[in-house]
């Protein structure tokens, strides 16, 4: 075979890979916008090195599922995470990743850095405390995750128990061990 064509035919296979791999992320990750303009402020060059992972729920009357009751929860308490994943794995984002959202509250990361709300991504799942996570949702986490870990340099995923373990007791019934192993497959 001749070495150019060779040449030629490697980088399109790679080539070809490339923009395979990159369709199949986004056809998975099929994020609906739900932009709010509270609970959060705009920044500009944030250095995001955490993940945190949540549970929340609509408390307030009607149907505890509901992602536009959510909101409307999150806005009456000034409180946002950049995404939030209903029963069904649907991801809805409701902060840009480059703005800060305050979902973390008064915490602190394992290394002492305190304004984790300032380093950190938000993410919650739709589930009560008197049930899980369900498996579509693990699923659609889990490529939410990946998908942020492939454009930052991501340290830390934890839960929101684990950065204010005196304030928080979420994600609420979920195999973190089982969930973090997914991680890494």
């Amino acid at each position: 075979m001749n070495r150019n064509y060779r040449i030629r035919l490697i980088v399109l296979c790679f080539l070809l890979e490339f923009h395979l791999t990159a369709l199949r992320s986004q056809s998975k990750l099929n994020i609906v916008d739900k932009t709010v303009s509270f609970g959060m402020r705009q920044t500009f060059n944030r250095n995001i090195c955490a993940i945190i992972v949540h549970s929340t729920y609509n408390n307030s009357g009607g149907e505890k599922y509901d992602i536009d009751l959510i909101i409307k929860q999150f806005s009456h308490y000034h409180v946002s995470s950049h995404y939030v994943i209903g029963r069904e794995g649907t991801i809805y984002q409701l902060v840009k990743e480059k703005n800060v959202s305050f979902q973390a509250g008064k915490s602190s990361l394992p290394d002492g850095r305190k304004g984790v709300n300032s380093c950190s991504i938000g993410i919650e799942l739709v589930n009560a405390n008197d049930d899980s996570p369900t498996e579509a949702q693990i699923r659609s986490l889990t490529i939410l995750i990946k998908n942020i870990q492939s454009r930052y340099n991501i340290k830390y995923i934890l839960r929101h128990s684990d950065i204010a373990p005196d304030r928080k007791t979420d994600p609420w019934n979920m195999n973190w061990e089982d969930f973090m192993q997914r991680l890494k497959n």
